[in-house]
C-alpha cells in the first residue's frame, strides 16, 4: 500500500488558538485517505497519510500529531491496535483519536472507548459530520493544552518556592544562631546574687531578648523586653536593641553614665525608657514597639530600681516561698512622643528571688485556649521553689510543656531570674 509521506519540517495554519494543526489519516484505501485529506486540507489543517497501522506508528514516532483519523478494519494491525500501541507512545501532549468504523454496536464502540478511542464516525464519512467531530477534538486538546501549560506553570512556580523557602530556612537557621549569640552567657554567680536567663523563640527567630549588665562592682542591670510582632523584623529589632544595653561595650550602654570621675553610674530605669522612646519614634522609623522591663540591682543592699514599660509585672518569690506581683505597669515604647515613664523599688532580702518574664508565659495555653495566667505562674513557682538558677528554668519549661500538653508555644518563652 502506498504512503505519502512529508518533509520533517511540517508547516501548520495560522489558525489563532487551535490546537489541532497536523492531522494523520490511516486508511488502508488509498482514494478513501484521499477524500479525507481533500476535506482536512480545504479546512486548513496539515495531513499526513499511511495506508496501515504499522507506517502510522512511525509517523506518529516522527511527528507531533494532535489528531488521527484511522479506518478500524485493516490488513495487518487494525485500528484498535493501533490506537493501543498510539497511547503508549511518549508524547509532550494528549493527541485525540476518531475510529472510522462501518461497526454500529454498542459493544464494539464501548469496547473501542476501552481501548483509547476518543470518537467515532460511522463510514461513509459525511464532510460536515468530520469537521464537526474535529472541532470537538479540538476543544477537548485545548483544554488539555491549557491545563498542561497551567500545570507547568505552578510546578515551576512551586520548585521557585521550595528552593526559596529552602534558602530561607537556612538563612533563618543561621539568624536564630545569631540571636542566641545575643544571649552569650545564660548564668553568672555574683557572690551575693546570681542570674540566669532562658530565651527561647518560639520560631527560627522572635523578639524576645533577656540580658544583664555590671553598671559597677556593686549593681548590676537586668532587662526583659519583648519586640512587637514575630520573626525578622522583631529578631532585627532585638539586635539593635542589645547593642544600646550592650555588657561588652559599656560607653554604648544608654543605661549607664559616666560621674564627674569618670565611673560609670546607672541613669535612672524611667530616663533609659524615655531615650528609647526617642529613638523608636524620630530615628528608628518603624511600625513596631516594644515592652520592656529595666532594673538596676544593688548586690550590697538587695535595693532594686525598676521601670516597667508595658511588660509583664515582674514576680517577687520570698524566702518562704510566697509570691507577689510588683510594678506600676506602664505603656509600650515606641507608640506615643513624649511618654514618661516612672521608676518603682523593692528591697530584697536574702534568699528571695526575682523573675521578669515574658507573657509568653503567662500566656501559655493549654488544649482548651485557657491560659496559664498570674495564678498559674505563682502556682509554678511555689512547686518548684527548692530548684535554682537554670535548673528552676528546666522545671518552668517541663511544666509549662505538661500545661499544653506539649504543644508547640505560640509565643517566644524569656525570663530573668535574679536570685539573692
Amino acid at each position: 500500500m502506498t504512503v505519502v509521506r512529508v518533509d520533517k519540517k511540517i508547516s501548520t495554519p495560522e489558525s489563532g488558538s487551535a490546537a489541532v494543526k497536523l492531522v494523520l489519516v490511516v486508511d488502508d484505501s488509498r482514494a478513501q485517505r484521499r477524500i479525507l485529506s481533500s476535506y482536512l486540507n480545504r479546512w486548513g489543517y496539515t495531513v499526513l497519510e499511511a495506508g496501515s497501522g504499522a507506517e502510522a506508528l512511525e509517523l506518529c514516532r516522527e511527528h507531533p500529531i494532535d489528531l488521527v483519523v484511522s479506518d478500524w478494519m485493516m490488513p495487518g494491525m487494525n485500528g484498535l491496535e493501533f490506537c493501543q500501541q498510539f497511547r503508549k507512545l511518549e508524547r509532550e501532549n494528549y493527541g485525540y483519536f476518531i475510529l472510522l468504523t462501518s461497526k454500529s454496536e454498542k459493544a464494539a464502540v464501548a469496547h473501542g472507548l476501552d481501548i483509547g478511542a476518543d470518537d467515532f464516525l460511522t463510514k461513509p464519512v459525511a464532510g460536515d459530520e468530520l469537521l464537526a467531530r474535529i472541532r470537538a477534538g479540538d476543544r477537548i486538546l485545548r483544554i488539555e493544552r491549557e491545563l498542561t501549560e497551567k500545570n507547568r506553570l505552578v510546578t515551576s512556580t512551586l520548585a521557585e518556592i521550595s528552593s526559596l523557602y529552602e534558602s530561607l530556612d537556612r538563612d533563618l537557621i543561621e539568624a536564630r544562631k545569631l540571636q542566641q549569640s545575643l544571649v552569650r552567657e545564660r548564668f553568672r554567680d555574683f557572690g551575693k546574687a546570681q542570674v540566669s536567663l532562658l530565651l527561647r523563640p518560639s520560631g527560627h527567630v522572635g523578639g524576645d531578648l533577656v540580658g544583664f549588665f555590671e553598671i559597677n562592682e556593686n549593681e548590676i542591670g537586668l532587662f526583659s523586653i519583648d519586640v512587637s510582632g514575630h520573626g525578622v523584623a522583631s529578631a532585627l529589632m532585638t539586635a539593635r536593641l542589645a547593642s544600646y544595653l550592650s555588657g561588652t561595650s559599656p560607653d554604648q550602654n544608654i543605661a549607664l553614665a559616666r560621674d564627674k570621675n569618670g565611673q560609670f553610674v546607672a541613669r535612672p530605669p524611667s530616663e533609659v525608657a524615655e531615650h528609647f522612646n526617642r529613638l523608636m519614634l524620630q530615628e528608628m522609623e518603624t511600625e513596631l514597639y516594644f515592652t520592656m522591663l529595666l532594673a538596676h540591682a544593688d548586690l550590697k543592699t538587695g535595693r532594686v530600681v525598676m521601670t516597667q514599660c508595658g511588660h509583664p509585672h515582674p514576680a517577687l518569690q520570698h524566702a518562704d516561698g510566697s509570691v507577689e506581683y510588683i510594678g506600676e505597669g506602664g505603656m509600650p515604647i515606641g507608640l506615643i512622643p513624649g511618654a514618661t515613664w516612672e521608676d518603682f523599688e523593692v528591697t530584697m532580702a536574702k534568699g528571695d528571688r526575682l523573675l521578669l518574664q515574658s507573657d509568653g508565659i503567662s500566656e501559655c495555653p493549654d488544649p482548651s485556649g485557657e491560659l496559664l495566667g498570674e495564678d498559674g505562674l505563682i502556682e509554678l513557682m511555689q512547686r518548684n521553689r527548692f530548684q535554682k538558677s537554670n535548673a528552676f528554668f528546666e522545671a518552668m519549661i517541663w511544666d509549662l510543656n505538661k500545661f499544653s500538653e506539649d504543644q508547640d508555644f505560640p509565643d517566644d518563652i524569656s525570663a530573668v531570674l535574679y536570685e539573692t
